[in-house]
């Protein structure tokens, strides 16, 4: 970490829960420049179906991460290890600035590369993953495992031989690269800042009745249309981004697989289940700190908030 670099502030929570109100909320009240960590708005044809903010919201502070990539220029896609990366400069330019960066989101791989670094394993190419693959069917899971006990003996230590999943992936990486899965975790940056993280959290009923009239809202505010409009342009339906919630149940529905009603139900259902995974991935992180989230932002509110965001403290006595 930076000698005197501050401690930064971070709202995260599932999808729904109300992190974009309490974020606007507090950019009234303090310095701040938002830096989002959702995967998908980072696109800029991917509006409607991400929930992002509105270019009200975007105007009412500065925002990064929104917009900066496209879905069809793929070289422009962030892994989570280059997105981390290219964060820390920018909190830095912010912090240079005088103003504080405030983290605000809930795609949590990213976060988690953010806050504690994640290794830079380059992507296995297809031939070598079908490779690896075929020869775990053909010689089992004990040979391959013992293969891995030679060529990647620290990473085998770290290993149960049954998960096969595990072992796999590793051997796949030693294949493709010539270098050991564990090399590259060794080589794992070192985050420039320390964090301070709430977790915004709500009733499960309430956050699931959120979540169902948001993609009722989605709805009417022209989702289809916008996966039309992509269509039309000619987009990759393979595209990472657009594999994703939201936008697999329109094409399906394009395609003529499913009714829209029956769209409509697997978007909210899909919706409710990511909330769930969100939650029970926050929950691994010990030091972060649970809030009810607030139905309406007050000065009450903003006091809780700020005990556990020291950051904030002045400007949210």
């Amino acid at each position: 970490m930076k000698r005197n670099s501050p401690t930064i502030p971070v709202i995260t929570g599932p999808t729904g829960v109300g992190k974009t109100a309490l974020s606007l909320t507090i950019a009234d009240r303090a310095p701040v420049e938002i830096v989002s960590v959702d995967s998908r708005q980072l696109y800029r044809e991917l509006t409607i179906g991400t929930a992002k903010p509105t270019e009200q919201e975007l105007g009412h502070v500065p925002h990064h991460f929104i917009d900066e990539c496209s879905v069809f220029k793929p070289d422009t896609a962030l892994s989570a290890g280059a997105f981390a990366s290219l964060a820390w400069k920018r909190m830095e330019a912010i912090v240079a600035r005088g103003n504080l960066p405030l983290v605000v989101g809930g795609s949590t791989l990213y976060l988690h590369a953010l806050q504690e670094g994640l290794a830079d394993i380059p992507d296995v190419p297809q031939d070598v993953r079908s490779e690896v693959e075929a020869d775990m069917n053909r010689h089992g899971p004990e040979k391959m495992f013992a293969r891995l006990q030679e060529v990647d003996p620290a990473a085998a230590r770290t290993m149960d031989s049954t998960k096969t999943q595990r072992v796999q992936r590793a051997l796949e990486v030693f294949e493709a690269t010539g270098k050991p899965l564990s090399y590259f975790h060794d080589q794992t940056p070192t985050p420039p800042f320390q964090f301070d993280t709430v977790v915004l959290h709500r009733d499960r009923d309430e956050l699931y009745d959120r979540i169902n009239r948001r993609v009722d809202v989605m709805l009417e505010a022209g989702l289809v249309d916008e996966v039309k409009a992509l269509v039309r342009e000619g987009v990759d339906r393979s595209a990472p981004p657009l594999r994703t919630i939201g936008y697999r149940e329109v094409f399906d529905f394009l395609d003529g697989e499913i009714p829209f009603e029956e769209m409509r139900r697997l978007i909210k259902r899909n919706s409710r289940r990511y909330a769930k995974r969100q939650l029970t991935w926050f929950r691994r992180y010990d030091h972060y700190e649970w809030i009810e989230a607030p139905d309406e932002v007050t000065d009450e509110t903003l006091t809780k908030v700020a005990t556990h965001l020291r950051a904030l403290q002045p400007f949210c006595p």
